[in-house]
């Protein structure tokens, strides 16, 4: 744990001596603020609206920072020469796999929790109310679905070898899910087999990162998910995780450093 943890805070520090956040951070302060400076005929449920604004530009600054930060963890270690010395301390393949996730997911983690503090304080500004249970709630599940694309853009950087395709990949591909994955179900019952078995096959094995999208709660006010239901999604979460970690290892253990 002493190796993972130490390659873990390099990690942290890196993505934090960096602007991405930064920039996204203030790009997304910005347009809340302009936003929410409108008043639209006096309309008391504009605030819906603004919030929608504000989760959006948060989950897609969420995305950025995620999978460019990941993407270039291993490559950048190749490229500096600095993935021999690291192995040779000694530490494992498995260790730079879980240090690696484990320091981004982390950063990612601590870039949420200023994201959403921003977004609670713009939001109690003009609600006057703090759903701290609803606000825990999709913090916690935006964080579980950054897992699993944590996970993803770190096994996808030991098949690509260039941080831009993996990164473009991953874009695609999450995008993909939480724009169509609900629907490859429909779309199957539609189609002739076996087109219709292979598409709901595809359908069950994808992970469905909808699932952790409690955006609508929040912005109409629902209260908060059932907390067996929310525990579940973290095991989901959990399970897809720990499957493109073990699939990142064995790529790993089996690729050539040079």
């Amino acid at each position: 744990m002493k190796a993972i943890w130490a390659i873990a805070t390099v990690v942290i520090k890196e993505l934090y001596r960096r602007k991405d956040f930064y920039v996204l951070f203030v790009l997304t302060a910005l347009i809340t603020l302009l936003m929410g400076s409108l008043n639209f005929f006096s309309d008391e449920h504009v605030v819906r609206y603004l919030k929608e604004i504000c989760l959006l530009l948060i989950w897609v600054s969420a995305l950025v920072i995620a999978i460019i930060t990941t993407a270039r963890q291993i490559p950048a270690e190749r490229e500096n020469r600095t993935i021999f010395p690291l192995l040779a301390k000694p530490v494992s393949r498995a260790q730079v796999i879980l240090g690696k996730f484990l320091g981004c997911w982390l950063a990612c983690g601590l870039a949420l929790v200023v994201f959403y503090l921003f977004f609670g304080v713009v939001s109690a500004a003009r609600e006057h109310a703090w759903p701290l249970a609803s606000y825990f709630q999709a913090l916690w599940l935006h964080w579980c679905l950054l897992a699993i694309v944590v996970a993803l853009a770190l096994g996808g950087s030991l098949v690509f070898a260039a941080p831009s395709s993996n990164a473009t990949i991953c874009f695609v591909v999450c995008l993909g899910i939480l724009l169509v994955g609900r629907h490859l179900g429909k779309v199957a019952l539609g189609l002739p087999e076996p087109s219709q078995t292979l598409l709901y096959a595809a359908y069950f094995a994808i992970p469905h990162l909808e699932l952790f999208d409690a955006r609508q709660l929040i912005i109409h006010d629902w209260g908060p998910i059932a907390w067996p239901v929310w525990g579940l999604a973290t095991v989901y979460a959990a399970a897809y995780t720990a499957f493109f970690l073990l699939a990142a290892w064995l790529v790993f253990r089996r690729k050539p450093l040079s």
